[in-house]
């Protein structure tokens, strides 16, 4: 179980994976939460707040689930609210000011979509973490350790360094929202999840993560260690990077540059898109 793309989805979403507290807890030391966006309220969908790396001080955010399904009604199912991006986002620039790094894990559906949420901002918080995040002066690491939805996981993950569990997922879209847009049928998500290109191998062969962690003895004292001395190595390099919020640009300007169009291939496109009457001659 594993290898196909939808077996995986369903790996993300097992209740028994480690959730962002249990990475908290296990691999930094004093952490200290901090709550509330200053503008509205506290969101438990997002947890952050301050610890130490291996004695550095830094900047810890973790969007968390919940195991049970009393701890998952209560944090929303680790669906966001926008007064918890802009927790963080108040986090980051705290860090900013103090030049600790950020550590975010990112576990998600998506952004809450309630009416509520859409009321007070949930676009105009999420876009305002990507613009941040892009021009943060310390070392930003971001790893995505079950589901990557859509903006709600990216508002977390403009990062220097983004990597994936083995078994963690990243897309646009749930797998069950594209079929349903597609084919008005939910029950094609496995095919969907096959076209999203989702998988951590897939996110790694396009340049969107930068490593895959494997997952063989997930949520054991060893399995933290690891990531601990790797976040730890990580963030070493990038403090000394001079050059880190360019570099962190040309991350992203890379991601979806096209260097050669293939015209003989654009020829097969229509049949497969199902739109024969379009002409591609003229590309």
């Amino acid at each position: 179980m594993g290898q196909n793309p939808y077996d995986r989805v369903k790996l993300a979403r097992d209740n028994s994976r480690p959730t962002g507290l249990d990475y908290i807890k296990n691999i930094f030391q004093g952490f200290i939460e901090l709550h509330g966006d200053r503008r509205f309220g506290d969101d438990a969908a997002i947890v952050g707040g301050l610890a130490y790396l291996n004695k550095s001080p830094v900047t810890v955010i973790a969007i968390e689930k919940g195991h049970s399904a009393k701890e998952r009604a209560m944090r929303n199912f680790g669906a966001p609210h926008p007064e918890g991006y802009r927790k963080a986002l108040r986090l980051m620039k705290q860090a900013e000011k103090f030049g600790r790094p950020v550590i975010c894990f990112i576990d998600t559906s998506g952004a809450y979509c309630g009416i509520g949420a859409e009321e007070r901002g949930q676009g105009q918080a999420i876009a305002e973490n990507l613009m941040e995040m892009t021009t943060l002066c310390v070392p930003i690491v971001s790893l995505l350790v079950g589901e990557g939805g859509s903006g709600g996981a990216l508002a977390l993950a403009v990062a220097d360094r983004v990597w994936m569990l083995k078994n963690s997922v990243y897309s646009v879209i749930s797998p069950e929202g594209c079929a349903s847009i597609l084919w008005k049928d939910p029950s094609k998500a496995p095919a969907a999840a096959a076209s999203l290109k989702l998988t951590a191998e897939d996110a790694k062969s396009l340049g969107i993560v930068e490593r895959i962690l494997p997952e063989k003895d997930l949520g054991t004292k060893a399995f933290y260690e690891r990531i601990r001395a790797l976040l730890s190595e990580e963030i070493g390099k990038l403090s000394k990077n001079p050059d880190l919020i360019e570099k962190r640009y040309e991350r992203f300007r890379r991601m979806g540059a096209v260097t050669e169009f293939d015209i003989a291939s654009a020829a097969t496109w229509p049949v497969a898109c199902g739109n024969k009457g379009i002409n591609y001659e003229h590309l």
